[in-house]
């Protein structure tokens, strides 16, 4: 059988904000409203459903985002323009940097709800 990841909901507390803030930041289309999410699609199908939901109840999660290094370039220069804190590790140990694991680059970042977003141009191993 084979299995896909179709979908998943984030929580926010402002669910166009963190839509467009996400899709802004990786050059994504924000999808039609559709009762209480508003969708971004990644390339590989997986759509993040956004919802609003009272700040309270958001349990701050981790999205890992693989993106080529041109796509990291336009992504980061948007983190530094907007004055996004950033770190180079998912303890927020070392800010203001980025990592070079397994060859690549990645970055950490808090998205306007406060989850952890994370780019990365190698996947973990090293495999392309």
């Amino acid at each position: 059988m084979s299995v896909e990841l179709n979908h998943t909901i984030v929580h926010s507390r402002d669910n166009r904000e963190s839509a467009e803030f996400l899709a802004q930041l990786l050059g994504l289309t924000v999808g039609t409203e559709w009762g209480p999410f508003i969708p971004v699609v990644l390339a590989n199908g997986v759509t993040l459903d956004f919802a609003t939901v009272p700040a309270a109840s958001i349990t701050v999660q981790h999205y890992a985002f693989l993106v080529s290094e041109a796509d990291f370039d336009i992504a980061f220069e948007q983190i530094e323009a907007r004055g996004i804190a950033y770190y180079a590790d998912p303890h927020m140990k070392h800010p203001g940097e980025i990592n070079h694991n397994d060859g690549g680059r990645g970055v950490y970042f808090p998205d306007p709800s406060g989850h952890g977003m994370e780019l990365i141009t190698r996947p973990y191993g090293g495999w392309s």
